[in-house]
C-alpha cells in the first residue's frame, strides 16, 4: 500500500453542532450566564429570529371544538330515549289496565236492564200457551197451576183464573260473570222491591216469589232474575196487579 495515497487528516475538525453560537449582545436574558467562550473560529452569524410566529394544525377529534359539536347531539339522543321510555310506559299502563284484576271486576258489575211494566208483544197471540219456557216469559204474564223451578208454564188471560204472575225482571248483561247465590238472592230482593202493584193486589192473598239462574243456567246463557206474586190457594187471582 502506499502511503503517500492517503490524504492527510485536517488540523482541526469542522463544527458539527446544529445550534448556532450567539454571541453575548445577541443573547437577552441569557447575557449573565457568564463570557462567551475562547477564541476559535467565528461562527456565521445567525438568521434574525422572526418578529412572530404563528403555530396551526388541524382540530383533532378530541379535541374543544369537536366536543362543541357533540354536546347538541348527546342531548338530542337522551331526549329521544326518554320520551321512548315513556311512551313505551303508557302502552304498558294501557295493556295492565286492560287484563288488571279490576277490569273484570267492571265487567261483572256492569249494570243490567230492570222491566217493572207491561210491554204488549208486537203480535198478541192467542191464549192460553201451553208449553212455554222461562225465557218466553214476559213481564205481565199470568200462569196456572205455577211452579217457578218448572221447565214450562201455561200463561192464561189474566182476568181469568190464575197463581202467579211476572210482575219485575232484572236482566244481566251477556258478558257478566256469574255473581254467585247470594248475590242473586239480594238482587232478586231488590226487583221484587222495584214492582209496582196496583190497588187489585190487594183483593188477594199474595206472596213474593223470586227465582234466579243456578251456575249451570248462567253457563247456558241464563242472565234473568224474575219476581212473582203467587197466591198460596191455586188458581184464584182473576185480575192484573199491574197497572
Amino acid at each position: 500500500m502506499n502511503h503517500q495515497d492517503i490524504p492527510p487528516k485536517p488540523a482541526s475538525p469542522p463544527r458539527t453542532g446544529s445550534i448556532p453560537q450567539v454571541p453575548a449582545g445577541h443573547r437577552g436574558q441569557d447575557a449573565t450566564r457568564g463570557p462567551a467562550a475562547g477564541p476559535g473560529p467565528a461562527a456565521p452569524a445567525p438568521a434574525p429570529a422572526p418578529e412572530s410566529v404563528t403555530w396551526s394544525q388541524p382540530p383533532s377529534d378530541s379535541g374543544p371544538g369537536k366536543r362543541a359539536n357533540r354536546g347538541p347531539l348527546g342531548w338530542k339522543a337522551v331526549f329521544v330515549v326518554v320520551i321512548l321510555a315513556v311512551v313505551g310506559g303508557l302502552a304498558w299502563l294501557a295493556v295492565w289496565l286492560n287484563t288488571s284484576p279490576g277490569t273484570d271486576s267492571a265487567k261483572s258489575t256492569a249494570p243490567g236492564v230492570l222491566q217493572t211494566t207491561v210491554t204488549p208483544p208486537a203480535t198478541p197471540q192467542p191464549l192460553p200457551r201451553e208449553g212455554v219456557a222461562p225465557a218466553g216469559y214476559a213481564v205481565g204474564d199470568c200462569f196456572t197451576d205455577f211452579d217457578p223451578q218448572g221447565l214450562a208454564s201455561t200463561v192464561v188471560a189474566c182476568n181469568t183464573g190464575h197463581s202467579a204472575q211476572l210482575v219485575a225482571t232484572y236482566l244481566y248483561p251477556d258478558k257478566a260473570e256469574y255473581p254467585g247465590a247470594e248475590a242473586l238472592k239480594a238482587k232478586a230482593l231488590e226487583v221484587c222491591q222495584a214492582a209496582k202493584l196496583t190497588a187489585a193486589a190487594n183483593q188477594f192473598q199474595l206472596n213474593y216469589q223470586r227465582s234466579f239462574p243456578s251456575s249451570t243456567s248462567w253457563q247456558s246463557g241464563d242472565r234473568r232474575v224474575d219476581c212473582y206474586v203467587t197466591a198460596d190457594r191455586g188458581n184464584v187471582i182473576n185480575a192484573s196487579v199491574l197497572p
